[in-house]
């Protein structure tokens, strides 16, 4: 049976990526972060969370120049 605290949410895992929550939850939908989905809500496990960490580059999107 897993313990829970050994689980962190998509807010708990932004703050350690530093990016915003809505980025972990997409990169958890595509399937680069291993995650389970219990009743609506992404659990990622530290361990996974940690091998992730060690190869993301967290790159920040360019804006549209719009003349």
């Amino acid at each position: 049976m897993p313990i829970l605290n050994e689980y962190l949410d998509v807010v708990e895992a932004a703050k350690i990526l530093h990016v915003h929550w809505e980025t972990v939850k997409r990169l958890c939908r595509e399937g680069q972060i291993a995650a389970q989905k219990v009743h609506n809500k992404w659990l990622i496990h530290k361990d996974d969370l940690n091998l992730f960490a060690n190869t993301y580059d967290a790159r920040r999107g360019k804006r549209k120049n719009n003349m």
